[in-house]
């Protein structure tokens, strides 16, 4: 009867300790930024966005001004009617584009791309700091690649008229359509984002350091682009403040993802390390290079009780 009293009271004790773990950390329903990483944010796309619109107003000044400017030479010509039309022609009359033109016309095509470059920064800074969902197709495409569709816009028309121009001659046409295609080019590349960041990308991390940890809590510093798990670590050994806050406040401190090496940096901090280790870092690489339909493995302890945190599995739907 002892014994049995025994039994109930130890399994009583390892389901409050259980109860406590989950009580400790809050798991998050889903990865949001800081407000304060949200209001630089929105800094950053404001200014994108007013650059980009003044690149394209600059587009519309070289479109509907610059290169409708013309001179004319030998303005002494003859008017003469046109038997086949009967209409008058002032014949020994050329049209051509001036240099001065020809000139602001290059620099114009500089500044456009200035503008669209630094604005396409600003806005990848931005998603860095408030990423889109990748479940939302449609808006997390144009939110990553809004700076190089941008740059089409603001360049597209104005190089295909300047092809199409007649007035220009053939050396100022060839040398202003080499400038605006290569300038364009350099703006779409700048503009397109390879490895875009996402609510799920940055949800997966956060989740498994609430699992490998126990709560949100990771450490960095200035240098580099990847947030730890441990302080102790010779990544963080360099001179600099180290750190300490959730992952949230290290995205927000341009740290964009949790290391790979979670492993290493455990044992360093002497923490238990879970045996499907090395599961749930090609989970987190996977997840890191968009794949975010990705399972994260939940962690496997030798010993349950060192489980730094219980989460329950939710039922299924």
């Amino acid at each position: 009867m002892a014994a049995s009293e025994n039994a109930q009271s130890d399994n009583t004790d390892t389901g409050v300790a259980r109860s406590a773990k989950s009580a400790a950390a809050e798991p998050p329903a889903g990865w949001v930024p800081t407000p304060e990483a949200k209001a630089r944010a929105t800094r950053f796309r404001w200014i994108a966005g007013i650059l980009w619109a003044i690149a394209i107003v600059g587009e519309g000044v070289g479109i509907f001004w610059l290169l409708r400017q013309r001179v004319f030479v030998g303005e002494d010509g003859e008017l003469l009617r046109n038997p086949d039309t009967g209409l008058l022609e002032e014949r020994g009359v050329t049209a051509t584009f001036p240099q001065w033109a020809f000139i602001a016309l290059l620099v114009l095509l500089v500044v456009i791309a200035a503008l669209s470059i630094t604005g396409s920064l600003l806005w990848k800074k931005a998603n860095r700091l408030d990423p889109a969902r990748k479940a939302d197709k449609t808006r997390f495409f144009v939110q990553n690649q809004l700076g190089a569709i941008i740059a089409v816009v603001a360049f597209l028309p104005l190089v295909i008229l300047i092809f199409l121009n007649k007035d220009m001659d053939k050396g100022q046409k060839t040398t202003a359509g080499i400038v605006g295609v290569v300038l364009a080019a350099l703006a779409v590349f700048i503009g397109v984002d390879f490895t875009p960041p996402s609510v799920e990308q940055y949800t997966a991390d956060q989740s498994a350091v609430i699992q490998l940890l126990g709560k949100d809590e990771v450490v960095w510093v200035d240098g580099g682009k990847v947030y730890h798990v441990c302080d102790e670590v010779s990544a963080i050994q360099t001179g600099s403040e180290i750190r300490t806050g959730t992952t949230a406040q290290a995205v927000e401190a341009g740290k964009i993802r949790l290391t790979l090496q979670f492993a290493s940096e455990l044992r360093a901090c002497d923490l238990p390390v879970p045996e499907n280790d090395e599961a749930i870092a090609e989970a987190l690489r996977a997840i890191q290079a968009g794949q975010v339909d990705t399972v994260l493995p939940a962690p496997v302890w030798a010993d349950p009780d060192e489980a730094p945190i219980v989460v329950e599995e939710a039922p299924a739907e």
